[in-house]
């Protein structure tokens, strides 16, 4: 009996933000062995929105005779040759259209949102973004199926802690407006003087001299640059805690990983996915006093930062990519059940 034909569009394209890359990857690396039920045609040629996409695909994913084929983001062609499911990580252009370009708005109303309509199932990371299908693009609730992402064993492995002059708050992340550092910068400002403490950023220093008017002798904003992945695990290892001040996330990667590494996340109450909410500190949206107040908490009560790093990594332990991959394996046999 012939085994059904899988086709992942595994593009890696410019448009994709590094977690959307990671899920890409690792389920294209790790499906073949935990779904071999299957087999797969992986496609990886083709820019977003031109004639590689919107022509050269299909024709290639038509060729390859599948059975389902599965988008491992929101850009695809308009004409699909077979049956597919469409992962949606995020909504964050619809739900925060001033931070965008004008013309991102109309695509997902329109590009997007028919996609969806048209998709056998969708796959997204948490239920906050099954909430913004609905109500933002008018999907069908009973098509989506909400796959928590994984967490690499890189940053679940002993690592030795990045040591400091001072203790140091870590923030993981790019620094677009919806990530709100404005209200991160603030709580942080608002500790007490006696409390000597860093704020660490990855990515460059863009925020215009406001990093050194915030500074001071006794503690400062420091922007690390771009890092490798064991870099950035040792960071996670050493912080006194990491935190997040952003509106939304898909899933937020960096939560989980600085949960896996054995560092206690702060988060922003509508940004951090249900599956880790239990093992966080959180406070409302753009509330910095509340932040301020889950900081100092966390800097200054030993048993509960030990409790929540004890709950954090074992919560990141479940979550592994092996487990993303089997679940959506689960979802093709759904499709082609049905079918």
């Amino acid at each position: 009996m012939r085994r059904a034909r899988i086709g992942l569009d595994a593009r890696l394209t410019r448009q994709l933000s590094v977690g959307m890359q990671t899920y890409a990857r690792e389920l294209v690396r790790r499906l073949p062995h935990i779904a071999p039920e299957y087999d797969y045609v992986t496609f990886t040629q083709g820019s977003n929105f031109g004639w590689g996409e919107q022509v050269a695909l299909p024709w290639k994913m038509r060729r390859a005779r599948l059975d389902l084929a599965h988008f491992l983001a929101l850009y695809a062609p308009v004409v699909i040759p077979a049956r597919y499911v469409v992962t949606i990580h995020d909504l964050i252009h619809l739900r925060f259209p001033q931070y965008f370009k004008a013309k991102v708005g109309p695509y997902y109303r329109t590009v997007v949102r028919s996609l969806c309509a048209r998709a056998a199932r969708i796959i997204t990371d948490d239920e906050r973004t099954t909430e913004d299908l609905v109500a933002l693009l008018h999907v069908d609730a009973r098509k989506i199926r909400v796959i928590p992402l994984g967490v690499d064993e890189r940053f679940l492995q002993t690592v030795a802690p990045h040591v400091a002059a001072r203790p140091f708050l870590l923030y993981a992340g790019n620094h677009r407006p919806h990530k709100d550092l404005r209200t991160l910068f603030a709580a942080w400002s608002a500790l007490p003087e006696s409390l000597e403490v860093d704020l660490y950023l990855t990515g460059t220093d863009d925020f215009g001299g406001e990093l050194q008017r915030r500074s001071s002798a006794r503690r400062r904003i420091v922007a690390l640059g771009e890092l490798t992945p064991s870099e950035l695990a040792g960071l996670y290892a050493g912080a006194k805690a990491f935190v997040t001040a952003a509106l939304r996330e898909g899933f937020g990667l960096p939560m989980l990983e600085a949960m896996a590494a054995g560092c206690p996340v702060v988060a922003c109450a509508s940004a951090i996915p249900g599956v880790l909410e239990d093992a966080a500190l959180t406070f409302p949206p753009r509330d910095s006093a509340a932040l301020r107040a889950q900081l100092l908490t966390m800097l200054t009560d030993d048993d509960l930062r030990r409790a929540m790093i004890q709950r954090g990594t074992q919560t990141a332990r479940a979550l592994t990519w092996d487990r993303c991959a089997r679940a959506t394996a689960d979802v093709y046999a759904e499709v082609l059940q049905a079918s």
